[in-house]
């Protein structure tokens, strides 16, 4: 890759001198000393001059070499007086003409040069400036980045958790390795290569692993960076981004935010005519226009691929969709060792234990996972990093950062503190729930006064209705704990009501899990298939269906907070004990509220 130097001032500095010392030199080879015209007449009578040249108002001449003495010069000059000098000249047999000699190659030499100096100075501080800053002669040049493989150094042992997705790479590096193995039997590499995915889950370093293990030149830009306020400069960006990789032929280009760029067409505001629409045209052209046996291959990656356009999808061009979904535990357990490679870690790390502890995680989350617990071990200046700073870290990730300087008063920490065993004391005593881990009021993140810490055993992909249900009642634990002790409510339940009813409403709306409602769909609004996006648009269903579906989430909520209460009203020794030794300690762990349930029981 071409390293750029930035313009410096000492650049022009030493131009200058330079100049200055050759005009100099210049100066001191062609000196021509003024004399007056009777040392002229002097000279001229000693027979020391050699040449002259006649002007109208001067006589300029050199004189002979046995003239010149050190400290003289041998070019002279003096104002011609009268009109007798031909004849004094003719009479001492000195030539003479009548024309002053030309300069032309001295002024070449002091004036031309130094132009051409100061000229090569100029181009070269607006080469620099315009390699920092593109001009208009460049606009339409695409800004891909381009790496060759040193610059890369990442292959497949560097991408862990996404095996299956690799898998349906090593035919495009196959194909790149060896295109004749596959064109000679007459078949076809796919012409583009979609990844699909969440964010963090490794889309671009697994691009940049194709093109590390393929050992090919790597076309990197996004989709944003084709889009800019000039007409027409997008589509000329695509056709010179195009042109360049089959110069380099075999490569990848892959551009990533494919959705910047690939976005439905016709359903802006300006209709089929704006900038972005014409720049897409350009892509699906260039597409459909380029060979796939000449060894380029088109990657791009988006986490927004309901909302591509359709021509993009179609068999010819992005013909090949590879889901890098989020890792389960497993996959997990093998971006951690990744990871891991890069920090030192005590070596009886428990890598499983880590890895149930980060569920939904993905492979960004858990890179910031081990760089966390790297700062806490430097912090705590230890040597190795500890499964105690993992766990913290991901305290720290999940709930936010502890605020232990936040003062709360006493009444508000003894709320905080019955709200969070209300949670776990309900999660410990329902089946199907996920156990407790942790119960903290140390304040952490924005607002959270306090928390409690539920991690899955193992990945669930499917949850039963009495599953939803008691994951209700948890959530709902907290509020009813405030009732039963202090007779009470506070607003500390805002994000546990959220959640219960969000459950609540898909358990109507979309799994078909109230018996009023009955097995419908009522889920109709275009949501993002990656990202945590609100639903857009419309609701499709009646008034009456709406109010029966408010009626049966409100149903789902005042059943499970009635659980809820029933519970902590038969545990309310073990929610007074629970909350004592909170109170005193900021931090328990689950097992400790567990063993004071299991003693309450036996008494």
């Amino acid at each position: 890759m071409e390293k750029r130097h930035k313009f410096s001032i000492w650049y022009m500095l030493l131009g200058i001198w330079m100049v200055l010392i050759i005009q100099q030199y210049l100066v001191s080879l062609f000196a021509i000393e003024t004399i007056p015209y009777s040392r002229f007449l002097q000279l001229l009578s000693e027979g020391k001059i050699e040449e002259v040249a006649i002007s109208s108002n001067q006589i300029q001449g050199k004189l002979k070499d046995d003239a010149v003495t050190e400290g003289k010069k041998k070019m002279f000059k003096t104002v011609r007086v009268d009109r007798e000098t031909s004849e004094l000249l003719n009479r001492y047999q000195v030539a003479f003409k009548g024309e002053v000699e030309s300069t032309f190659v001295r002024n070449l030499m002091s004036w031309i040069i130094p132009v051409f100096l100061f000229f090569g100075i100029w181009y070269f501080m607006m080469k620099r400036m315009a390699g920092q800053q593109p001009g208009f002669m460049t606009l339409g040049k695409n800004k891909a980045k381009i790496y060759v493989e040193e610059d890369l150094g990442v292959d497949f042992d560097d991408v862990a958790g996404v095996e299956e997705a690799k898998q349906e790479l090593i035919e495009v590096v196959e194909f790149l390795k060896e295109p004749g193995r596959f064109t000679q039997l007459g078949g076809k590499l796919p012409k583009g290569v979609l990844l699909v995915g969440p964010p963090g889950t490794g889309k671009t370093l697994l691009a940049k692993a194709v093109a590390g293990e393929s050992k090919v030149p790597f076309f990197s830009m996004s989709g944003s960076e084709f889009v800019e306020m000039f007409v027409g400069l997008g589509a000329a960006r695509v056709r010179d981004l195009f042109a360049q990789a089959k110069q380099k032929a075999p490569c990848i280009i892959f551009i990533d935010e494919l959705d910047a760029l690939g976005k439905a067409r016709g359903i802006g505001i300006t209709g089929g005519h704006d900038e972005r629409e014409q720049t897409l045209n350009q892509l699906l052209v260039e597409m459909d226009g380029f060979d796939p046996t000449v060894g380029v291959v088109l990657m791009a990656a988006t986490n927004r691929p309901e909302i591509l356009d359709p021509a993009l999808l179609r068999p010819g061009r992005f013909d090949r969709q590879i889901l890098v979904d989020r890792p389960d535990k497993v996959e997990r357990e093998a971006i951690l060792k990744v990871h891991l490679k890069n920090i030192k870690a005590e070596e009886d790390l428990d890598i499983g234990k880590l890895a149930s502890m980060t569920p939904g995680m993905v492979g960004a989350d858990l890179a910031n996972l081990i760089n966390e617990a790297a700062l806490l071990a430097v912090r705590r200046k230890k040597q190795k990093v500890g499964m105690p700073e993992f766990e913290e870290a991901v305290e720290r990730v999940v709930a936010g950062l502890e605020k232990k300087n936040r003062l709360i008063n006493p009444k508000e920490r003894e709320i905080v503190a019955y709200h969070e065993l209300g949670h776990a004391v309900v999660a410990l005593s329902l089946p199907g729930t996920d156990p407790v881990q942790k119960i903290s009021i140390i304040p952490r993140g924005i607002a959270a006064l306090g928390y409690t810490m539920q991690t899955p055993t193992e990945d669930r992909f499917l949850m039963s209705r009495t599953e939803l249900l008691n994951k209700i009642a948890t959530l709902l634990g907290g509020r009813a704990a405030e009732e039963i002790v202090f007779d009470d409510i506070s607003t500390g339940a805002h994000n546990d009501l959220a959640r219960a009813t969000d459950i609540a409403t898909s358990m109507v709306k979309e799994y078909g899990m109230s018996v009023k409602v009955g097995q419908v769909y009522f889920a109709r609004e275009k949501q993002s298939r990656f990202l945590n996006l609100g639903p857009e648009g419309a609701t499709e269903y009646s008034e009456a269906t709406a109010e029966l579906i408010d009626n049966e989430v409100r149903e789902i909520i005042n059943t499970q907070y009635s659980k809820a209460l029933d519970i902590l009203r038969k545990c309310r020794e073990v929610l007074n004990k629970g909350a004592k030794l909170l109170l005193a300690k900021e931090k328990i762990e689950g097992n400790e509220i567990k063993a004071i349930m299991q003693e309450m029981q036996k008494t």
